[in-house]
């Protein structure tokens, strides 16, 4: 247990529950420090509080950049109260111990919000507060140090229950949180640096995220799971929920898949229809309505219980289609008034919102162990101009039109992929096989389930080369009359060779869709 406390230094940007604290520190008779806007706040409030300035008999100079930064702050703040020679320095410098430090930071993502000005962002980055933070949380031992506004109740009750003093394990859980925000907080103007100078791989990286919802569990309920923030600007993800039950690590999961692909096509209205992160029926066309019916067509059975992803506005007539199934998720960029009603009727099912939502590439990470990989997003589709047609037969104006969206949405789907268009529809997806044989049958087997009349001169586009002809020939029985891929592959005339004989159009990327 520490010595009651004495002194506590204040300085705020976020001012929330801070006058209950102060009726607690008043009673106890705590002296107060404070500067700036929290020395006006505090003594307005008609609390006793002496100016940083006038504690360290020193004013602030460059502009307000120097202020808390002087050794009797610092001293008080960083004093081991065991070490007796710390004890003497402290008495001969007549330097007054400081036992509680409330700090939280300019808000620097605010500023973020706020302008583009370098000069203007580079001023709010708070120095002196960070300081004082690092300092109070590595003397947790003598002192206690607040960074969260939500904390002062938790200080209140501490100072209640042990008469003014705080416990060593709370002192000790408030310096990881702080050293946590410092952590944080860096890394936010680390990641600034880097976007401003382009550089995406540095040589020491960070990842910044801020907690914002503690999931029910994981994958699978024996799993721990919470989802965080990651980004300078925004303080909330952009999906407004207007119904159902929270979502789960799964439901986000597939949220964020389906995103990615819809945000890919921008043109028409735009339908995904996402199950277990992987696309099981897209369709852009004129028509939303026809758009939605499409996707479903595509795989009717995986869609059950998946995650509905649109680009329009659900009017009606849609959301009484989307009511014939159970969808865990349905996303889309507004709902009409009628729409919205008809949907709430299922209330487990959840609506989400995603008008504000806007994606922006980024790099992608996976943990594991000791090792952290990272990549860039996958942004092309291919270079039109680099496009090979390597056959005797060649495609259409239009048919180019669905060699692309294939090609796009092959690049969503798990490896090794095999995706088969039909009018700008997918009608059959084979995703995450082994081999590229067992994805080509798969598509070619959901496509003749569901859709056997658009078979016929449909096109398929793979992620990556045909390593043999087999599994295109199986793409050929089924109807297949346009293949797209990369090519590269050491048997790549052999695979020509067999595009040719069975009369079909062979085109090659050059561009490989890998997507683990």
């Amino acid at each position: 247990m520490s010595q009651k406390i004495r002194n506590a230094l204040i300085s705020v940007s976020d001012k929330r529950n801070l006058k209950n604290l102060l009726y607690v520190l008043k009673k106890l008779k705590v002296n107060i420090i404070s500067s700036g806007g929290t020395y006006k706040y505090i003594t307005s409030m008609g609390f006793k509080c002496k100016e940083v300035s006038k504690f360290t008999d020193f004013e602030p100079m460059l502009d307000g950049r120097v202020k808390t930064l002087h050794p009797k702050i610092h001293s008080g703040i960083l004093f081991n109260r065991k070490n007796k020679k710390h004890k003497m320095e402290m008495v001969k410098e007549d330097f007054q111990p400081i036992d509680l430090v409330i700090v939280n930071f300019y808000p620097f993502k605010e500023t973020l919000k706020k302008t583009d000005n370098i000069s203007k962002i580079i001023e709010n980055i708070d120095i002196g507060g960070p300081t004082m933070v690092r300092g109070a949380a590595k003397n947790s031992d003598d002192v206690v140090v607040l960074t969260d506004t939500e904390d002062y109740i938790v200080l209140i009750n501490e100072l209640k229950k042990n008469n003014g003093r705080t416990s060593l394990n709370f002192r000790r859980k408030m310096a990881g949180k702080a050293f946590g925000l410092t952590a944080y907080y860096d890394s936010l103007i680390s990641n600034w640096y880097n976007e401003k100078l382009g550089i995406k791989f540095p040589e020491k990286i960070t990842f910044f995220g801020k907690k914002i919802n503690q999931l029910r569990y994981g994958e699978n309920p024996h799993q721990k799971s919470s989802l965080y923030l990651n980004n300078l600007r925004d303080n909330e993800l952009d999906l407004q929920q207007l119904n159902g039950k929270d979502l789960s690590y799964n439901n986000y999961n597939d949220i964020f898949a389906g995103l990615d692909i819809l945000f890919s096509n921008k043109k028409f209205p735009c339908t995904v229809i996402i199950k277990h992160a992987n696309p099981c029926g897209v369709s852009t066309n004129k028509s939303s309505f026809q758009s939605f019916i499409n996707a479903q067509a595509s795989d009717p059975i995986s869609a059950f219980g998946g995650v509905v992803a649109c680009n329009f506005t659900i009017n009606k007539k849609i959301a009484l289609e989307i009511n014939k199934t159970f969808f865990e998720v349905i996303l889309a960029k507004g709902f009409e008034k009628k729409a919205l009603s008809m949907l709430k009727k299922k209330k487990n099912m959840r609506i989400i919102d995603i008008s504000k939502v806007s994606l922006k590439p980024k790099i992608l990470a996976k943990f594991f162990e000791k090792s952290i990989l990272v990549q860039e997003k996958d942004q092309i589709i291919f270079d039109k101009k680099k496009l090979k047609f390597v056959t005797k037969n060649k495609p259409s104006r239009k048919e180019l039109k669905d060699i692309e969206f294939a090609f796009n949405v092959c690049k969503y789907v798990k490896s090794n992929a095999i995706v088969i268009v039909k009018d700008s529809s997918t009608i059959g997806i084979g995703a995450g096989q082994q081999n590229r044989l067992d994805s080509c049958k798969i598509a070619a087997q959901k496509a003749k389930q569901f859709q056997p009349k658009k078979l016929y001169n449909s096109i398929a586009a793979s992620d990556a080369f045909f390593p043999f002809a087999d599994g295109m020939n199986n793409l050929i029985r089924a109807g297949i009359k346009t293949i797209v891929q990369p090519g590269g592959s050491i048997r790549d005339k052999e695979v020509i060779e067999a595009a040719n004989k069975a009369g079909i159009k062979m085109i090659l990327t050059g561009i490989r869709h890998f997507n683990h």
